[in-house]
């Protein structure tokens, strides 16, 4: 118990105790923040998050099998979820597919409504992130993209999309260098989050 990241004593002693700690307080942030908006909208926030995802990332991803990837719950949960929005009529179910026991699911233009809504969840957060300086937030930002990256690893985040991980991705020394945009990126460049992300096999 003594060397928990979550006693004050521990957190004395190493910095990176200080940082999970701190890292926990933001998390209870997001969970804050999704909570008000889910109650004006009469929607759960895993049914919020559930429908800004979908809002932007591209059909391949929008199915019950990654959805419960993404956010670490129970293909059931997801499956549940997902009826409650269609009966809300927030989203369509799209059978469309080759594969006819499968399908993808899309904003209706209600849902697409409730996304303009409610995608804005977490900007007070991202006013106060605004205030650092340039220099502060690349630092930051290079540190969490490589926090991403190791939990990810070691099997924690099961799902990322981050430069780090994708076949294209290489890095030569201090170089990074994306193979399928052909170009050197900063560190800044690299993404948390990318459209064409291909996982390393």
């Amino acid at each position: 118990m003594k060397n928990s990241s979550f006693n004050p004593d521990q957190q004395q002693k190493e910095v990176s105790s200080k940082i999970v700690t701190g890292l926990e307080r933001i998390s209870e942030v997001f969970k804050v923040l999704l909570w008000e908006k889910a109650k004006l909208v009469g929607l759960s926030p895993i049914q919020i998050q559930i429908l800004i995802f979908i809002a932007y990332h591209k059909e391949a991803l929008c199915n019950i099998s990654h959805l419960a990837k993404e956010f670490n719950v129970s293909k059931p949960t997801i499956s549940d979820a997902i009826k409650v929005l269609v009966k809300k009529e927030l989203l369509i179910k799209d059978f469309t597919s080759s594969d006819s026991r499968s399908y993808s699911i899309r904003l209706s233009s209600l849902g697409e409504k409730i996304v303009e809504e409610t995608n804005d969840f977490a900007n007070p957060l991202k006013t106060q992130v605004d205030s650092f300086n340039q220099s502060e937030l690349e630092g930051v930002f290079k540190t969490l993209s490589e926090l991403i990256y190791k939990l990810n690893k070691v099997g924690i985040l099961t799902v990322q999309r981050t430069c780090l991980s994708c076949k294209y991705y290489q890095k030569d020394y201090t170089t990074h260098y994306c193979k399928l945009l052909e170009k050197e990126l900063m560190s800044q460049d690299i993404r948390i989050d990318c459209p064409e992300h291909e996982k390393v096999h």
